[in-house]
Parts: structure tokens; sequence; C-alpha cells
């Protein structure tokens, strides 16, 4: 059974940092896609980053980009997202997003077959 389970969520101040991580089983972590998106009230999902399994390439929305970096740990199966100078708009539940095979873009939810529940961020002003 493949699982993604995010963790790293809290509450921070803007201008703060917080580090969130995707632990995945039940798949090779080197083989998939994954995909950080961000969805808050009365907003539709958005992507926020993505990591290809081919060659690490990386991918990011304008509005985190010089802010955001993920990266991803094959070893312990777990891709992280590192944000920096947190922003009240970056206030929103985060999720991670497995798909099978490269990326070359930024691809949008329907594209990734294999969710977490999300975590919580919360950026205060």
């Amino acid at each position: 059974e493949v699982q993604l389970v995010e963790s790293g969520g809290g509450l921070v101040q803007a201008g703060g940092s917080l580090r969130l991580s995707c632990a995945v089983s039940g798949l090779t972590l080197a083989d998939y896609s994954i995909g950080w998106f961000r969805q808050a009230p009365g907003k539709e999902r958005e992507g926020v980053s993505s990591i290809s399994s081919s060659d690490g390439s990386t991918y990011y929305a304008d509005s985190v980009k010089g802010r955001f970096t993920i990266s991803s740990d094959n070893a312990k199966n777990t891709v992280y997202l590192q944000m920096n100078s947190l922003k009240p708009e970056d206030t929103a539940d985060y999720y991670c997003a497995a798909e099978y095979g490269p990326i070359t873009t930024m691809y949008p939810p329907p594209w990734y077959d294999y969710w977490g529940q999300g975590t919580q961020v919360t950026v205060s002003s």
C-alpha cells in the first residue's frame, strides 16, 4: 500500500521558516516524481514545487521562488520542502503527491496518483 505522510507544519510568524517532510512508503522514491501542493480556505489547490524522479530537476511556483527549496533523500524515502521568509499568504494546508516517472514541468493535481493527508501551515503577520 502506498502511503505519503506529511509533517512539519505549524504556526510561525511572518519571516520565519518551516521544513515540511513527506515520508513515502510502498513505492521506490527514486522512480517517482513528487509534488508539493497547498490549498488555502476557499481557494483551489495549487502547485508549490516539484522534483523529478529522473534527474532531480526542481520546479517552483513563481510565488515561492527564492524562498522555498524542495529536496529528496531517497535513502530515507523522504522529500522535504524548506520554506523560508514565510508570508501570511503562504498559510494553507500543504500536501505532497507522487506520480510514477519523470516530469519536465510543474503538473497540476490531477496528474498525481498518490496523495498524503496534508499538514497545516499558518503564518501570522
